[in-house]
């Protein structure tokens, strides 16, 4: 259920919140704008009913500085970030009980991560999880491919998708940091398209429900 859904009646007190929280950035030539905020909204939803909550309306916006030689990304930077989820937790916070926050891009995690740790010292139950499977490629390859064929098909142009850069990401990161992903792969895609398809998106969703489960149930400080 959304939160939307369920203003109406309100979110029960002490409830559970998901906060979706995704970005505007280049996936590619074949991939929406919007894709880690479509997958967050969705790892959410399927992590809703494990945990007896509704969903929020998704933060849009992230920190994609990283992106931003590439036309339609929009980034609002890790401060900026950060005070928002702080901001919208302490509002939800008045209500629910407890706040998770379903993180679909890896340039927020450093605003996620603060956010929750200084909501944390004011006494907020606020925990994050990361929309990520094992294996999965960096950007706009197999994996985020997969996902949008499943999730949203209409949206994906795959004749127009392509390989990019397919070294490990940790080999790049050094000219990434320094000139954003455009000096590694110009096409903008971290990993190779090929072989995405609807039904695998199908299982990497699934598997990035339970991954999210089990990091949301697990004793704090794992």
């Amino acid at each position: 259920m959304s939160l939307v859904d369920a203003v109406s009646p309100g979110v029960t007190r002490g409830g559970v919140v998901l906060v979706p929280v995704g970005s505007v950035e280049q996936h590619g030539p074949h991939l929406p704008l919007d894709t880690d905020t479509v997958v967050a909204s969705a790892v959410a939803a399927g992590l809703a009913p494990l945990t007896g909550g509704v969903v929020a309306p998704p933060v849009a916006y992230g920190a994609s500085g990283e992106h931003q030689s590439f036309p339609g990304t929009i980034s609002i930077g890790t401060e900026a970030l950060t005070t928002t989820l702080v901001e919208l937790a302490r509002s939800l916070t008045v209500r629910a009980g407890r706040v998770l926050l379903v993180n679909g891009h890896g340039g927020n995690v450093p605003a996620v991560r603060r956010a929750v740790e200084l909501l944390g010292a004011e006494g907020r139950d606020v925990r994050w999880t990361a929309c990520i499977v094992l294996g999965a490629d960096a950007h706009a390859g197999r994996t985020e491919t997969s996902l949008m064929l499943h999730l949203d098909p209409g949206r994906v142009l795959l004749h127009a998708a392509a390989p990019g850069n397919t070294e490990p990401l940790a080999d790049l990161m050094p000219a990434l940091v320094r000139g954003g992903v455009g000096a590694v792969a110009p096409n903008g895609v971290l990993g190779d398209p090929a072989g995405a398809s609807a039904e695998e998106g199908r299982e990497l969703l699934a598997e990035m429900v339970a991954t999210a489960y089990d990091r949301l149930t697990a004793p704090v400080g794992r």
